[in-house]
């Protein structure tokens, strides 16, 4: 018996071991991407990156300022057309959608959701872009905005399914409809979880470069209004990236830390939404 006990207690510290030295890789990862952007990127930000557009090629210096701009646009655009149906799609499959509609509808959001970002773009660039014959801002956003959907669907649908059934079935005994249960009830009482549904699409589709490749493409100037091709910071970086000039290579580092620091403060603000809970409505 004692030795039976003594085989689970170092089969429990070996394992207990082993999941430690993962977790310390994995965090490992994250700070050395980190530290490596940082390193590379850190060294180039300034004032002209935030505040000048690009040089022309072979001259150095220039900045960012229509890329950030143009990805400013495009997630503002792309809100726009995927949150509100995100939005009432996770209500309706929330509170209604129990039977085989509502599968069809969790199916079809779960395949979109693990469809290639490159092929929503194609999608994006035959029904946009080649009616129309040109690139433009509202192509780009309307790609990033289809990415949402599922996203902010799925998620909306669980956190209102975390609302206590208790809130619903006092609302309605006191005489509230259905949908207005819904929308002065059970919705104010998950809007932290929909708001930071919300924050997560923003920040996965933040650095997709694929899609605005074959929507946005790119600009060197200040892209007017919508129907202009844009800039963004990933289709800078890749740009950038893949040149054989070392300035552009140095701004395709700062720009990456940018990215990265703008997906990591939307990571954290969600986080600390998240973390204070469902708040319960007040009468």
């Amino acid at each position: 018996m004692t030795a039976r006990l003594r085989f689970r207690k170092l089969v429990s510290a070996v394992m207990l071991s082993l999941t430690g030295v993962c977790a310390f890789v994995a965090v490992s990862v994250l700070f050395f991407i980190l530290g490596y952007l940082a390193f590379h990127g850190g060294r180039s930000l300034n004032w002209d990156f935030f505040t000048k557009l690009p040089t022309p090629v072979g001259e150095a210096g220039g900045g960012m300022a229509n890329a950030i701009v143009g990805s400013a646009k495009l997630l503002l655009l792309a809100s726009l057309v995927g949150v509100p149906i995100g939005f009432f799609g996770g209500i309706y499959l929330a509170e209604f959608g129990r039977r085989g509609a509502g599968f069809v509808v969790r199916y079809a959001a779960d395949l979109l959701n693990g469809v290639p970002s490159i092929v929503i773009g194609i999608f994006a660039y035959a029904l946009l872009v080649l009616p129309l014959k040109h690139f433009s801002t509202m192509a780009g956003a309307f790609a990033l905005g289809v990415m949402m959907i599922p996203i902010t669907l799925r998620s909306t649908e669980e956190f209102l399914r975390s609302v206590p059934r208790s809130l619903r079935e006092g609302a309605m005994a006191l005489g509230a409809s259905k949908w207005r249960t819904i929308v002065t009830v059970i919705v104010p009482a998950a809007y932290r979880g929909i708001l930071t549904a919300i924050l997560l699409a923003l920040a996965r589709v933040a650095g997709e470069t694929a899609p605005l490749l074959f929507t946005a493409f790119n600009n060197r100037f200040w892209s007017p209004g919508w129907r202009q091709p844009t800039a963004s910071l990933p289709v800078m970086i890749f740009t950038y990236a893949v040149a054989p000039y070392d300035d552009w290579h140095r701004q395709a580092w700062a720009a990456g830390l940018v990215l990265l620091g703008l997906v990591l403060v939307v990571n954290i603000i969600a986080r600390l939404v998240l973390a204070r809970g469902i708040s319960v409505p007040r009468a």
